[in-house]
């Protein structure tokens, strides 16, 4: 099935105020940049977000954080974007911070329809604060439930016309596993090709998990 494709304008139509965005990308790489700057220009507000960094104040995620669009974010670090510390200190914007490889684990629950994961990163620290530990075999686990958004927002490299996508390097990163655990997917695409220029075993994202296209 050929999937729509959007403007920037028109993907962020699908956006409203108050929803859970998960935004691909590392540091702004592999990160949809022309969807979030015309995120970060339009009136949507009170977002949760869901990605692994706030990136830079003038790219990526870090746009929203400018824009002070985000009221929740759920990040495994914030150190190179000033402006979240700022906020995050002033208490503008809640940042709840979880291990890298554990907030990876809570996203693929999320999109493999299960509650969470034991792990014991985390035990003994801040981390722990307010949750379940489980004892497996006399060791102990921090239950961390699994994670959904309403929206992924993703960062592709190449696409096909059925939304089959390939993310070049290390661009890959939290994009397939978010396309998983949200009910919208967009991608937006460095380039478009026909059905078949992509091979299969270079497909990183199935196109069925895919609902919109961002050229």
């Amino acid at each position: 099935m050929q999937k729509p494709i959007l403007t920037p304008a028109q993907a962020i139509e699908k956006i409203k105020s108050g929803m859970t965005l998960m935004v691909g990308g590392f540091l702004a790489a592999g990160t949809p940049h022309k969807i979030l700057k015309e995120l970060s220009e339009s009136d949507v507000c009170d977002l949760t977000i869901i990605c692994n960094d706030t990136a830079f104040p003038d790219k990526g995620v870090g746009l929203l954080i400018a824009a002070k669009k985000v009221t929740k974010a759920i990040v495994s670090h914030i150190g190179t974007n000033p402006l979240t510390i700022e906020q995050f200190n002033n208490k503008e914007t809640e940042v709840v911070f979880v291990p890298q490889g554990t907030l990876a684990e809570q996203v693929r629950c999320g999109g493999s329809g299960l509650g969470g994961v034991l792990t014991p990163t985390g035990l003994g620290t801040v981390v722990a604060e307010g949750k379940q530990v489980i004892t497996v075999d006399g060791k102990d686990y921090l239950l961390e439930k699994a994670l959904r958004g309403d929206i992924a927002l993703l960062g592709a490299s190449i696409a096909d016309t059925t939304g089959n996508l390939y993310y070049k390097g290390t661009t890959q990163n939290f994009n397939p596993l978010m396309a998983m655990a949200c009910d919208t997917v967009i991608a937006e695409v460095e380039e478009l090709v026909p059905v078949g220029e992509i091979p299969m075993e270079n497909v990183h994202t199935q196109g069925i998990l895919v609902d919109y296209l961002v050229r």
